[in-house]
Order: structure tokens, then C-alpha cells, then sequence
């Protein structure tokens, strides 16, 4: 048994392509998220495709309670967590802030900062326990430079930026790595979601230049996952090669 890992928001994007690859590796799962179809139709795919074993937890990182039972009804070997994936976030609407929504505000903010917040505070103690682990923040390109537009995802996502040096700080004495990984512009559900189902405007975004995949920041988390026991990689911006930061992106034949 190589170890067990957890991912929030495992039902897409990235959280999908993290179980995938993980699932190659030999590694066992807990997948979280709030749709529990795709979460038993995800055990079912990797379980019979990899031979290990996946636990599924349905619940919303937004709420604190469901978020601690969730962590608490771990038992046994599934309580030896090695690696947490904090892969939950989202974007709502691209809206300069005066026009801006607040219920989307609320949800972005619950989500990408709280509920990174309420998963991981939940799971410390069992790597404290351990003396060692591995927490992974999926952060973001607008964690570093904020856009037009981008106003509250950027904030929440330096918020993630933030709060990973702390927590990197701050469980420093007890073995446990941190580190935050920022993804550039990435061909998943995120524009589709950010806009609200407009399938249009979402692939626009992608027009012009290839970008990153969830497989590809897999990799990645991957990679900083597996690193030697001494070796953390704290801090990692991966763009397309057609992007320089979360602004400046070169389009062509568009």
C-alpha cells in the first residue's frame, strides 16, 4: 500500500484528473465533492480500472459542520492520510465590482477560502498525529496578479496564496509539507462554470493557443507529492507556454 489521498472537488477538473492519476500510481482515495452520483460513478471507474480502494465523501466544503462529521467518520487505515488535495474552488461571473453579485461573492469566498480553511483544519490533527503529510492548495495565476474584472476570485485565491505560507509556517515543527500550486488558464469546467453554463463564452476563453489540461496539473501535484521526505516545493505558477502571468496571454488565428 503506496498511501492514501485525499481530494476535494473530485468529481472534475483538476480533483478528477488528481484521482486518475493517483489511481495509476497504486495510491488509495477519498474523493469529496457535493454531487454523489459522480463520486460513486468515480470509485466505481478507478476501482475497477486501478484495483485500489476509494472512499467516497459527499458533502459541501462551505459547511463547517458537514465538513468536520465528514473528517470525523474516518476509521482505521482511512484515517492515515498522507497527501490532501485542497482542490475545491470555483469563479462566478467576470464583473467589474460594482456590478458585481454578492451571493456569487459569498459563494466564491465559502468555497475557495472557508471551505479550504474548514477541510484543513479538520485533517491537521491526523497528520499532527502522524508527524508527517503533505497539504496541497490549488490555488491560482490570480492568487499573483489580479485582472479587470477578476476583482473577488483574485482576492480569494490570494487568500489561498496567504493562507499556504501560514500553514507552511506554522506546521513547520510537526513534518508537514505544504505547498500551493497556481494553475494559468486550464481547459476544465471552470469557464463553464465561471459563466454560468454559457458553453460559448467559455470555449472563447480557450481560442487561440492550447492550454493547460486537468492532466496536466495532475502531473504536477503529483510530482510535489512524491518528492523526497527533506524536499518541498512550497510554492509553483505553471501557465500554458502561451501565457506569461494571469494577463498576458498570445493568441493566434483568432
Amino acid at each position: 500500500m503506496k498511501g492514501t489521498i485525499l481530494i476535494t472537488g473530485a468529481t472534475s477538473g483538476f480533483g478528477e484528473a488528481c484521482a486518475m492519476r493517483f489511481a495509476r500510481e497504486g495510491y488509495h482515495l477519498i474523493i469529496t465533492g457535493r454531487r454523489q452520483e459522480r463520486l460513486d460513478a468515480l470509485k466505481e471507474q478507478l476501482e475497477k480500472e486501478s484495483g485500489i480502494q476509494v472512499l467516497p465523501l459527499c458533502f459541501d466544503v462551505r459547511d463547517k459542520a458537514a465538513t468536520q462529521a465528514a473528517i470525523t467518520s474516518l476509521t482505521g487505515a482511512w484515517r492515515e492520510i498522507d497527501v490532501l488535495v485542497n482542490n475545491a474552488g470555483l469563479a462566478l461571473s467576470l464583473t467589474p465590482i460594482d456590478e458585481g453579485d454578492t451571493d456569487d461573492w459569498d459563494t466564491m469566498l465559502d468555497t475557495n477560502v472557508k471551505g479550504l480553511l474548514y477541510v484543513s483544519k479538520a485533517l491537521i490533527p491526523l497528520l499532527k498525529a502522524r508527524g508527517k503529510g503533505h497539504i496541497i492548495n490549488i490555488g491560482s495565476t490570480a492568487a499573483k496578479h489580479v485582472y479587470a474584472k477578476g476583482n473577488v476570485y483574485c482576492a480569494s485565491k490570494s487568500a489561498v496564496d496567504a493562507l499556504s505560507q501560514g500553514m507552511r509556517i506554522d506546521l513547520l515543527p510537526y513534518g508537514i509539507k505544504v505547498t500551493a500550486i497556481h494553475p494559468g488558464a486550464a481547459e476544465t469546467e471552470f469557464s463553464l462554470v465561471r459563466f454560468k453554463g454559457d458553453q460559448g463564452k467559455a470555449d472563447d476563453v480557450y481560442k487561440g493557443f492550447t492550454p493547460l489540461s486537468g492532466d496536466d496539473v495532475a502531473d504536477i501535484v503529483f510530482y510535489c507529492s512524491t518528492l523526497p521526505k527533506h524536499v518541498c516545493i512550497n510554492d509553483l505558477v505553471v501557465t500554458p507556454t502561451a501565457q506569461a502571468n494571469a494577463y498576458y496571454v498570445h493568441k493566434t488565428n483568432i
